[in-house]
C-alpha cells in the first residue's frame, strides 16, 4: 500500500498567483526549490513542458546535481526529440543520477500548441506515433544487437545504444482520458497519470486502465498517478478563506491576460479538460474537499482541481484516493515554493502515518 509523492519543479519564482511573463532561469531558486523537495521527502518532481518553456533535460540535470534522493520526471513530446536521441539522453541522465529518471509522454491535447513546434498530426496520429516511440525506447534500452525499425512515423536501420539505464529500463509514464490514452497506457506504460476527479470517476478510470492492461496480456498493471493542487491552512475555515483569495487572484490574472488561458479561449479540445469542466458544472465541492472553481477560473488548463482544508482534511482526502489504488500522489500548489514547503511539513507526514495505520490494521486482521 506504499504511496509516493510527486511535485513539479520550476525554473524561477513565477507562479499562477504572481506570474512573471518570460522570466529567465533563476539558478539559485531552482536549486533551493529542488533541495526543499528532497529535504521534505518528495519522491519525484515533474519537469513540465510547453512549446515556450525551458529545456526539461537541462533543468532535470541541474535538479539531479543538487539532490540526493529525488527522482525527476521528464515531460516529453514525441515531436520534439527523435526517439533514438531521447533514449540516450534519458539513459545518460539515469546513469549520472544512479537511476533517478522517469519519462512522461505528452501526446498533445491542443492542435494549436502542437503546431507551434511544427507538429501537424491529428490527435489519433499523435497517439500512434507515441506508441511507436515507446516501443523504440524499450528496444534501445534492452537490445544488445543493432536493430531496424520500420514504422509509420519512424524508420531507421542498425541502431544500437551503448548507453543503458541503471536498472535496465526507465519507467515510462503517460496520462490522458481518451480511449487511445487508456489503451496505450494500459498496455505499454509503467505509470498512468490522471487529473484530480471525484472518487467515483477516478475509480472508473482506474478500472478502465486495468482492463486495458489485462487485454494486453500483462501480468502487472500500471501504477496510478493522481494530481491535485491543495490549498492548505491551519484549519478548514482558514483554508476556505485562503481558497477564495486564490480564486480571486486567478480570475484577476486571467482578466489581465496573465494566465495560460485568456478569457477569449475556446473550450479545450482535450478530453481530460472537458471532463474537468463537465464535473465543475455539477457543483463546486465534490467528496470531502475537492474544489472545482479553480478549474473554471483557468479553463481547465492542465491539472487544476484543488483540495481545500486543514492538513488533516487534505491528508484524509488523499488517503481516500490511495485506498482506491492510486499510489503516486502529485501535489503542487498555486504558490509553488511556499506550498511545497507546507505540503512537506504538514501533509506528507500525515498521509504516511495513515498508510502505516492501514498496514498495521491489515496485519492484525490477518493474524
Amino acid at each position: 500500500m506504499a504511496a509516493e509523492f510527486i511535485s513539479a519543479s520550476f525554473a524561477n519564482a513565477s507562479n499562477d498567483l504572481n506570474p512573471i511573463p518570460d522570466a529567465p532561469v533563476d539558478a539559485r531558486f531552482l536549486e533551493r526549490y529542488a533541495r526543499a523537495l528532497d529535504d521534505y521527502g518528495f519522491n519525484y518532481t515533474l519537469i513540465p513542458y510547453s512549446s515556450s518553456s525551458f529545456d526539461p533535460f537541462t533543468l532535470g540535470a541541474t535538479i539531479l546535481a543538487h539532490t540526493k534522493k529525488l527522482s525527476i520526471i521528464v515531460a516529453l513530446r514525441p515531436n520534439t526529440v527523435y526517439p533514438t536521441v531521447a533514449a540516450k539522453s534519458l539513459a545518460t541522465l539515469d546513469q549520472l543520477s544512479g537511476g533517478r529518471v522517469v519519462v512522461h509522454f505528452i501526446a498533445g491535447g491542443s492542435d494549436e500548441e502542437q503546431a507551434r513546434e511544427g507538429d501537424f498530426l491529428n490527435k489519433e496520429e499523435r497517439y500512434e506515433r507515441q506508441e511507436e516511440y515507446i516501443r523504440i525506447l524499450r528496444l534501445a534500452w534492452t537490445s544488445t544487437e543493432p536493430f531496424d525499425f520500420d514504422g509509420k512515423y519512424y524508420q531507421f536501420k542498425q541502431f544500437r545504444s551503448a548507453v543503458r539505464p541503471t536498472k535496465g529500463l526507465i519507467p515510462i509514464s503517460l496520462g490522458g482520458s481518451s480511449d487511445a490514452a487508456y489503451r496505450i497506457g494500459g498496455s505499454l506504460c509503467d505509470i498512468f497519470g490522471l487529473w484530480g476527479e471525484p472518487l467515483a470517476e477516478t475509480k472508473q478510470q482506474i478500472d478502465r486502465i486495468y482492463d486495458e492492461a489485462a487485454k494486453a496480456g500483462r501480468a502487472d498493471r500500471p501504477r496510478i498517478w493522481v494530481t491535485f493542487r491543495p490549498i492548505v491552512a491551519e484549519t478548514d475555515e482558514l483554508a476556505w478563506a485562503k481558497a477564495h483569495k486564490v480564486l480571486e487572484r486567478l480570475n484577476e490574472n486571467r482578466e489581465k491576460g496573465l494566465s495560460r488561458a485568456p478569457l477569449s479561449a475556446p473550450r479545450p479540445a482535450n478530453v481530460g479538460s472537458q471532463r474537468l469542466l463537465d464535473i465543475a458544472a455539477r457543483g463546486h465541492v465534490q467528496d470531502r474537499a475537492l474544489w472545482y472553481p479553480t478549474v473554471t477560473a483557468t479553463n481547465a488548463s492542465g491539472a487544476t482541481t484543488a483540495l481545500v482544508g486543514s492538513p488533516r482534511t487534505i491528508a484524509d482526502s488523499i488517503l481516500d484516493y490511495i485506498d482506491l489504488g492510486a499510489d503516486l500522489i502529485s501535489i503542487r500548489g498555486y504558490d509553488n515554493y511556499n506550498d511545497a514547503v507546507d505540503y512537506g511539513r504538514y501533509i506528507l507526514p500525515l498521509v504516511r502515518e495513515g498508510i502505516r495505520e492501514r498496514e498495521e490494521a491489515k496485519k492484525k486482521a490477518a493474524a
